[in-house]
């Protein structure tokens, strides 16, 4: 499995509950794609320079296992979506992070993988 990580850096207890929660038995790959986006100029020019970061052809993109951990700004997180949904034809799985509460400090742990496929799918089932 491969998560494409558009957030802050994912720790090795993230990778690990996330291999756990996808029933994974290795650790996943990540590839960083840092998302600075300037919000004072257009945002498809900057997804098409992020595109382009991506190390993966579409062949991959549509053929592996991806995970997408997604940018914290909402126009951003929704640009990547459709961009990903465009190449491969369907909505990719995201991570979902929460605080853990009572921290001293503020951390961050794995809450769930959401199939957004799935969801789509249940929601026009359910509205036919």
């Amino acid at each position: 499995m491969i998560i494409l990580n558009f957030s802050h850096p994912l720790t090795d207890v993230h990778l690990q509950s996330i291999a756990c929660l996808s029933k994974q038995e290795e650790l996943p790959q990540v590839i960083d794609l840092p998302v600075k986006f300037d919000v004072n100029q257009p945002f498809i020019p900057q997804l098409d320079a992020l595109a382009q970061a991506l190390p993966l052809s579409s062949k991959e993109l549509q053929t592996l296992p991806i995970l997408v951990n997604l940018p914290a700004l909402n126009y951003i997180a929704a640009l990547v979506i459709a961009y990903l949904h465009g190449v491969t034809g369907h909505f990719p799985s995201i991570i979902r992070l929460k605080p853990i509460p009572e921290s001293t400090l503020t951390v961050f742990e794995v809450a769930e993988i959401i199939n957004l496929q799935s969801l789509r799918d249940e929601t026009r089932e359910m509205h036919r």
